[in-house]
């Protein structure tokens, strides 16, 4: 009798074990494990030195997009802090003043890694770095350069930069550089070298022999293409999305797009507003000028339009940069409970370029990126705490782990290692 009962209880066992067996996980579970699973990597976060310091810093849930209690919340792995630059006049009194504000950029971030929260953040060198300060359980700082314009015309700069971390430049940004041309110019079809000057083309050699990656998404379409056609190692685009989707400079055609195919590297998509639906964008960007507006009155700060910033004086722009968290956030909450507000970019519409590059050209030339603190910033990725939410929209569109995990940091680690090798290759020879 004994025998029986204890066989039974056993059948129940069994039984039980292959019902939970069966309970299907939810796209939500799938989602939060494969997230957790994975090293989730984003290669353009910018940031304000003035957050940087002993009182102030990203140890701190601060109004920034990204901090690390944000990264924490939203399980960011990699943030690719951004040495960036706005281009100003090419006299050397210029680049003096810009390599102030890169070296104080520079600083700032190893700072924050040495200094202020060692426990809890380390700058990463390469692929494997990555991998042993993630598995250790801090999260992971790298730095990115947006526009050489500081280097001036001196190229041992490149080293200098190389052995401060940087480990991807672009070569200009908005506005022409000693380098190479700017998106910009598509604006007033004025150019300033028709693609690289020749400082330029040898600051492609440079950056292959140094083992940086080259950044292509603000130079101009032909700077990109010059780009490819010098460069002996796999290139970047480190925040662009689809120029098919949406009729941005800012964005790659499929001409280029197919060019990055053949070169072997990878375009991180960005979540930027107005990089990726602008008709969406524009409906809510004019509903929302008003909006800014009251709110910046109610806290009595002064408001500007993007046109505006240019002729405001140093004092008064950096103002205005410290105050925009904070009216941007309010009147978003704003006006989601407005009636009658129209719908805004979101995470639907980010995925839809990655989908579309993806069909394009191939997963394994598609990255995630966000543009955290620099104007980046959609509905449902608004800052590093809703990281998940991409994750979660790739999982409802049938991405595996394994392809979600390459999009997310596999496949710009890849690109590091591949650049990093030619380094070595060039320097063995």
């Amino acid at each position: 009798m004994k025998q029986i009962v204890v066989f039974i209880s056993l059948l129940s066992i069994l039984s039980c074990a292959e019902k939970e067996k069966k309970k299907e996980e939810s796209v939500e579970e799938k989602a939060m494990r494969i997230h957790k699973k994975i090293i989730t990597l984003d290669t353009h976060n910018d940031f304000n030195v003035k957050n940087f310091t002993d009182s102030i810093n990203y140890t701190q849930r601060l109004d920034t997009q990204v901090n690390i209690p944000k990264m924490v919340t939203g399980d960011l792995d990699v943030s690719w802090l951004i040495v960036y630059t706005g281009q100003g006049e090419l006299t050397p009194e210029g680049y003096i003043k810009a390599e102030e504000n890169a070296m104080a950029k520079f600083n700032a971030i190893h700072k924050l890694c040495k200094e202020i929260a060692p426990e809890q953040i380390e700058l990463a060198l390469n692929s494997d770095d990555v991998r042993r300060i993630d598995k250790s359980g801090k999260k992971v700082a790298m730095i990115g350069v947006e526009n050489a314009y500081p280097m001036g015309e001196d190229l041992s700069n490149f080293e200098k930069y190389h052995k401060l971390g940087a480990r991807y430049i672009s070569l200009s940004h908005n506005g022409h550089s000693q380098f190479c041309d700017s998106n910009t110019g598509e604006k007033d079809s004025i150019w300033l070298h028709n693609g690289l000057s020749e400082l330029g083309k040898k600051a492609v050699a440079e950056m292959n022999r140094l083992g940086i990656m080259i950044d292509v998404s603000h130079p101009s379409s032909e700077s990109m293409k010059q780009m490819v056609a010098l460069s002996k190692a796999p290139i970047i685009a480190s925040h662009s999305s689809a120029r098919a989707l949406c009729n941005h400079s800012r964005n790659l055609d499929d001409e280029q797009l197919l060019l990055l195919k053949k070169n072997g590297g990878v375009v991180q998509t960005v979540a930027f507003k107005s990089y990726l639906n602008t008709q969406k964008n524009d409906a809510w960007g004019t509903y929302m000028k008003t909006v800014y507006k009251k709110v910046a009155d109610s806290l009595q700060i002064n408001w500007y339009e993007r046109s505006e910033i240019k002729s405001l004086t140093d004092k008064e722009r950096e103002a205005f940069y410290d105050n925009y968290p904070k009216v941007i956030k309010i009147a978003e909450t704003v006006a989601t409970k407005q009636k009658g507000a129209p719908k805004p970019v979101d995470v639907s519409d980010f995925v839809d370029h990655i989908d579309y590059i993806v069909n394009l050209i191939g997963l394994e030339h598609v990255g995630i990126s966000s543009d955290f603190d620099g104007g980046g910033g959609i509905e449902g990725w608004s800052d590093a705490s809703e990281t998940f939410n991409v994750t979660l929209e790739l999982v409802k569109r049938g991405y595996t782990e394994e392809e979600i995990e390459k999009l997310w940091s596999g496949n710009l680690l890849r690109v590091l290692d591949e650049v990093q090798a030619v380094s070595k290759r060039l320097s063995n020879s």
